[in-house]
């Protein structure tokens, strides 16, 4: 047993939480549904990205290259300014749905390089332009070209061609379940010298601003280079940096509203104190919610630079010892040995690069995802109530669904909202590096918090009630088969749970989507966008009922799958034979 999967061992024997922290927090975070608090349920054009800067979120965070807690407590990530753009970059940028030639549409160049299942060892590569980030002329040029035309892109606009740009990779090692090892490496790629300033940010998520009377968290500054979070929970540890700078997460009303502010700092603060060089903006007390360890470097034509820092539950005399670099490179080493276990000996060095990296992908995927929605249509009592029109609107029969859990999302930009049909795609590359956590995801979308009362599985945020693919019943039956081929014994435990569940949402298809009673099913979008010239999610324009070819199919194919998952028990508990006849009669129902 390689280190890494000793890590996955004690996390699920609940020796040692090695997944407590993570690259948790989304890539965007505005125009989200769960930000939308609009009338007409207009979620991009009310949270655009212009305001993510300067307006606290309700439901969760965003950051470049971010990672947090599993409750999202506290934040960190990466913050970049090369001293001629208007704002600091915080986030990715991209066009929103309505502004894009083909729809929503990330405008940056990012990479998710490595990880682990714990997490344990993380690397991300963010490539920053030494000119102004090109953000109007992306929007305007996106906006001439017709749906026929392609998107235009970043590197359209020619930022990068004579390589003016920076390199930043982004490392995280941990040394122990709450100690992780930052390592920023910046190359400066241009044929001249080139400043930058790095701003690694820690930050609390905003939950006093939405409860009247809510306790407030604190950071504050100990010495020059250490921030302690919440009183002595957290400590960042920030290796020769020029200044410590503090603000609040929360709302500049002023700026945007025209409102007073409930505080003195707001959540742009550090962007005026560096770009707009306002003193007033952020807090000389040193404390606050929200705080930045301040770069500024200049680097050499061609060369690089070095920022170390390190985020600890521990109080540490020597933050920076001479283990610090012998425990990166010991990470870096035992990712690769688990991967070695993972990734076929017989692929070339280049296949197995790609496969690594598309786990990589897959585990940076993971967001903390929170969404109350009995509390969103309601609102909260320290804030405004949402508009009357949201009680008829979207996702009002779905008050039961209470989310706040780490989950694979489709894509942490375009899509930093769970999809249920995705997720169970996801699942199957997961079961080989880990397999608990696919089967905790599978179980999640059908527990009791998530499934309907009627048994339907929810969509996306957009509209939950909207109809997926039935896949959780093949997917979980993959999930099982990897894991017993890899461990030579399956988990028969959970496919009996997650059997259990599938017969309520089975039970939902056969009594919703049959309507006339004769095996042949309704659906509606059934996930591909290219395949109707009109919404198959809404009644039909002219009454009657759209029976479809593709519904009838999964629904087949559910029937299969439910039949080897009941073959499967019946090996285990002769009580499910039963089952297996039953749903092989119901497939030859549904063929005929």
């Amino acid at each position: 047993m390689n280190k890494e999967n000793e890590r996955l061992r004690e996390t699920e024997e609940k020796v040692k939480n090695w997944k407590k922290w993570g690259p948790y927090v989304s890539e965007r975070a505005w125009g989200t549904v769960r930000e939308d608090y609009s009338a007409d349920g207009s979620a991009w054009e009310y949270f655009p990205h212009d305001h993510a800067r300067s307006r606290a979120y309700r439901w969760n965070e965003d950051g470049l290259a971010g990672i947090s807690d599993e409750n999202q407590e506290i934040c960190f990530s990466i913050a970049l300014w090369n001293g001629k753009d208007a704002i600091l970059k915080e986030r990715l940028f991209g066009l929103t749905g309505n502004q894009g030639n083909h729809g929503e549409d990330v405008k940056e160049y990012y990479y998710y390089l490595d990880s682990t299942p714990t997490h344990s060892y993380l690397k991300y590569l963010y490539k920053y332009p030494q000119s102004p980030f090109p953000y109007q002329q992306l929007l305007d040029e996106d906006r001439k070209r017709s749906k026929s035309e392609t998107e235009y892109e970043l590197i359209d606009t020619g930022i990068f061609e004579s390589d003016e740009y920076f390199d930043v990779f982004i490392e995280y090692a941990k040394a122990d379940a709450e100690d992780i090892l930052v390592k920023i490496t910046i190359h400066n790629r241009a044929a001249e010298k080139a400043k930058l300033h790095v701003l690694p940010t820690v930050w609390f998520r905003n939950v006093w601003s939405w409860k009247k009377e809510s306790k407030r968290p604190q950071m504050q500054a100990l010495d020059e280079q250490t921030i302690e979070l919440k009183n002595g929970k957290y400590f960042l540890y920030c290796k020769n940096t020029g200044e410590l700078l503090f603000t609040e997460n929360d709302t500049n009303k002023q700026k945007l509203f025209g409102a007073e502010n409930e505080t003195e700092f707001v959540k742009d603060g550090i962007n005026d104190y560096i770009v707009n060089d306002r003193e007033d903006a952020i807090n000389r007390e040193n404390k606050g919610t929200k705080a930045t360890a301040h770069y500024e470097l200049e680097i050499a034509a061609g060369k690089s630079k070095e920022i170390f820092l390190r985020l600890s539950d521990k109080a540490l005399d020597e933050p920076f010892g001479r283990s610090f670099k012998s425990l990166l490179d010991k990470r870096i080493k035992e990712c690769g040995e688990f991967y070695d276990d993972i990734i076929p000996e017989d692929l070339s060095d280049d296949a197995k690069n790609v496969m690594r990296q598309a786990f990589a992908g897959v585990l940076w995927s993971k967001q903390f995802y929170y969404y109350d929605v009995e509390k969103w249509l309601e609102g909260d009592s320290a804030q405004p109530p949402p508009p009357a029109s949201r009680k008829k609107g979207r996702n009002r029969g779905w008050k039961h669904l209470n989310n706040a859990d780490i989950i694979s999302m489709p894509d942490k930009w375009e899509y930093p909202w769970y999809a249920a049909w995705d997720l169970a795609f996801h699942c199957i590359p997961l079961a080989l590096v880990d397999a608990e956590f696919a089967k905790d995801q599978l179980i999640l979308m059908l527990r009791e918090w998530y499934m309907h009362p009627n048994g339907q599985i929810p969509a996306y945020e957009w509209a939950f009630g909207d109809v997926n693919p039935p896949v959780h019943a093949w997917a979980a039956l993959r999930v099982y088969q990897i894991e017993k081929k890899r461990k030579g014994k399956g988990d028969v435990k959970f496919l009996a749970r997650i059997f259990q569940k599938l017969l309520l949402n089975f039970n939902w298809w056969v009594n919703r989507k049959d309507s006339e009673g004769k095996n042949v099913f309704e659906g509606g979008f059934l996930g591909l966008d290219n395949i109707g010239v009109f919404d198959r999610n809404q009644k039909l324009p002219s009454g009657g009922t759209l029976i479809q070819s593709d519904a009838t199919s999964w629904m087949a194919m559910y029937c299969l799958n439910l039949l080897a998952i009941a073959l499967e028990l019946a090996k285990h508990d002769d009580t499910y034979e039963d089952l297996a006849t039953k749903f092989w009669e119901h497939f030859l129902y549904i063929a005929d």
